[in-house]
């Protein structure tokens, strides 16, 4: 193929039984290319879900405090924390507030720092603990490894 009038790109592109495509049209002269275009189209979705298949998929894992959770409980579930970092998924630990052990709202805070604290080799804390409603909510995310 080489550099072509407009016209003689539409010949061309008739006598080749394929479609005339505007690639630049900012450019000056506009590019154009001759190709089939359904074959084009084609090709550009099969790139965009191979694209797709190989983007990495964000898992977030949950782990739920009550404000007045027991050291048996807790060493339980930091266990589970450490697998869900170590298998690569985000960490949202939260403290569930029932009823009126909303007063206790300092304790679940001290909890979940408790346990960014004991999981800083595995991850690093996103989101500090934020009370939004009944739950105070902290997000950690796992460290890459390099």
């Amino acid at each position: 193929m080489g550099v072509y009038s407009l016209r003689d790109a539409k010949a061309k592109s008739e006598e080749l039984e394929l479609d005339l495509v505007e690639i630049s049209p900012k450019a000056d002269p506009p590019v154009c290319k001759i190709i089939d275009y359904k074959k084009f189209l084609y090709e550009q979705k099969k790139r965009e879900k191979v694209m797709k298949s190989k983007a990495t998929k964000v898992i977030v894992k949950e782990i739920r405090f009550g404000p007045q959770t027991d050291d048996h409980d807790y060493e339980f579930k930091k266990k589970h924390a450490e697998k869900f970092l170590k298998d690569g998924a985000k960490l949202k630990a939260y403290v569930f507030f029932k009823g009126r052990s909303i007063v206790y709202k300092d304790q679940g805070e001290i909890l979940l720092l408790r346990l960014a604290s004991e999981l800083e080799d595995l991850g690093k804390v996103e989101q500090m603990p934020k009370l939004e409603g009944k739950r105070m909510t902290m997000f950690i995310s796992p460290k890459t490894k390099k």
